[in-house]
C-alpha cells in the first residue's frame, strides 16, 4: 500500500467539504504511567490515557471549490463540530475495508499564503483537536 492509497474527508457541522490532499496527525497515544516494584522486580505498565494527536489537513485551494465555503469555514473555527474520514483504497482506487474516524473540533484555518513572486500552490490547510478515539 503506498501513501496516495487514501481518500481522506471532512465534514464540519455536518458540511461534506469534500477530499483532502494530505493529512497528518491523529496519532493515537497514552499517556502511560509504569512502576517499578521493590525486590528488582521488573517494571510494570500500568496502562494510562488514550489520547489523538492533532489532525493538519491540506488540499490545492480551488476558486471553484474552496471560496464559496471559506468565509463560513472561518466563523466555524473554535466551535464547529469536525469529522474526518480515512478510508484506505485498492489499487484501482476503490474503497477496500472499514476506514477511520477522527471527531474533533475545528481549531484552525489557515488560509493560502500569499507572495508575489511565488509561483508555489497555494494551500488550505485545517487543523482539527479530536476528542474520543479513532473509530
Amino acid at each position: 500500500m503506498r501513501k496516495d492509497q487514501w481518500n481522506t474527508t471532512l465534514s464540519v457541522d455536518g458540511k461534506n467539504l469534500g477530499t483532502f490532499d494530505v493529512k497528518t496527525g491523529g496519532e493515537t497515544d497514552t499517556d502511560e504511567l509504569t512502576y517499578k516494584p521493590g525486590g528488582m522486580a521488573p517494571q510494570v505498565s500500568l496502562g494510562g490515557m488514550v489520547t489523538v494527536a492533532a489532525v493538519v489537513l491540506n488540499r490545492l485551494y480551488r476558486l471553484d471549490r474552496d471560496q464559496g465555503f471559506a468565509h463560513w469555514l472561518l466563523g466555524r473555527v473554535g466551535k464547529g463540530k469536525a469529522v474526518v474520514h480515512q478510508q484506505p483504497l485498492d489499487p484501482d482506487g476503490n474503497a477496500y475495508g472499514k476506514g477511520f474516524t477522527i471527531n474533533g473540533t475545528l481549531k484552525r484555518v489557515n488560509l493560502p499564503e500569499v507572495d508575489s513572486n511565488a509561483t508555489d500552490p497555494a494551500l488550505l490547510e485545517i487543523e482539527i483537536t479530536p476528542y474520543g478515539t479513532v473509530a
